[in-house]
Parts: structure tokens; sequence; C-alpha cells
């Protein structure tokens, strides 16, 4: 009799586990996936607000954004290290940016954002990410302004907890790298259906080329005057 009891609770359990595995990313539960995203503050320099919201789950929950930028902005890889150390931000680039670039002579380029918890017990996982405006070519027209717009991410999700699931209507599998440290890939289910929240966009002031010979020569006479007036004042106060 003990040994019949022992099999049930064996056979209870290999059950029971085996339905929370299958049980992890069920179409019920992904239709309780949110995402939100939102930009803050103004002129060039800006905040990506991300947020990813979902139902009760009996395991935890790892998301990851896949979000492309245009060669409008960037990010600065020496301003995410310093917020890496301070707050625990994790976003991964995949090329070097050139900060000093201006947009037409850069590119566009993806970020790989990891979220984290907002709190310890919360359902929702968040990430702020500074976002800066390059500088762009002087305009000929009437245009003093320019949107550059930023498309919604790709959101990611896994377990380490369950096993990947085949794909579905849901999601795709795809190859992605397993944490900030991007020493390995693993499989996450990139989440299809979701509301669109993006794109975002902020404007950006450009140049008026029209006036680049009057800035030239009043830059020149502001140059020459400064000299005489700078040589003037050595020849009268100096000491030869």
């Amino acid at each position: 009799m003990p040994n019949l009891y022992i099999l049930v609770a064996l056979f209870y359990f290999i059950h029971y586990g085996s339905s929370q595995e299958g049980d992890c990313f069920s179409p019920k539960w992904l239709d309780s996936v949110l995402m939100s995203m939102k930009i803050a503050k103004t002129g060039f320099h800006r905040d990506l607000q991300y947020g990813v919201q979902y139902g009760k789950s009996h395991h935890n929950v790892k998301a990851l954004l896949v979000q492309k930028l245009p060669s409008g902005v960037y990010m600065d890889e020496y301003q995410l290290a310093t917020l890496r150390q301070d707050t625990g931000l994790e976003v991964l680039l995949d090329s070097k940016v050139d900060l000093e670039a201006p947009e037409y002579l850069s590119s566009g380029f993806t970020a790989h954002i990891f979220l984290a918890p907002s709190s310890e017990l919360s359902r929702r996982l968040e990430a702020t990410v500074p976002v800066h405006g390059r500088y762009h070519r002087p305009s000929n027209s009437s245009h003093r302004w320019v949107k550059v717009e930023i498309g919604s991410p790709k959101l990611l999700l896994r377990s380490d907890r369950c096993k990947t699931p085949p794909p579905s209507l849901y999601y795709k599998v795809v190859d992605a790298p397993c944490t900030f440290s991007n020493l390995s890939m693993c499989l996450w289910l990139e989440i299809q259906g979701l509301k669109e929240t993006g794109p975002v966009s902020l404007e950006i002031p450009v140049g008026d080329s029209s006036l680049t010979i009057t800035v030239c020569v009043v830059t020149v006479l502001v140059t020459l005057l400064s000299c005489i007036y700078l040589l003037r004042t050595i020849w009268k106060h100096g000491t030869f």
C-alpha cells in the first residue's frame, strides 16, 4: 500500500509539473500581455519609457525589446554604461555608434533592451532609456523642424522554468542574446498581434542654409575685430 501512495504522488507531481510547463505561454495568458511605449522630455535629449504588463503567472518571465532606431537619433554607450552601474539598466547595442556624426553621415542601429521588474512582486517590467537627436543637414526651405519617428519594438519573452513551446499564431520562436553579457544565444518567443503602441516621434530643429553667407561674413568680421582689439590692448599695456 505505501508503494501505491508513492506511485500516485509521483504521477501527480509529474502530471502537475508538465501541465504547469505547458501553460507557461498559453493563449489565454498571452492575451493578458500589454506593452507600452512613450517618449518623455523635450529638445535633443529624450527618454524612451517602456513597460510590459502581464497576468498572473506561476513562472518567472523575462522580457527583451528589440528596438530599431533611425539615423536621426542615437544612444550614448558611455551614458548607458553609467546607468547600468547606477540603476541596473541593461541595453545592448548591435554596433558601434558614432556620437559626433550628423544624421546624414550616420546609419540606423538596433538596441536590445532587457526589462526589469518595477518591484519584487510586480507583474510589470519596465525600462527608461535615454535617446538623443542628431544634427540634421540645414534646410533651404521654410521648414525649420524635422520629425524623427521611432517605431514600436519587437517584444520577446522567455522563462528559465519552461521549455520553449512550438511556434503558434500567437508567437514565433527566434534567437536572441540570453543576457546583457551577450555570451550565448537563447530561444525567445516573439509575441505577435500586440496592439501597436508606436511610433513615437520627436521634432528636431534644423539650420537655415539661406543664411550661410550672412553667418560666415558676420563670423569673420567679429573674429577680425576681436583680434584687432586684443592686439591694441597688448600694444598699449604690454611690456616689451
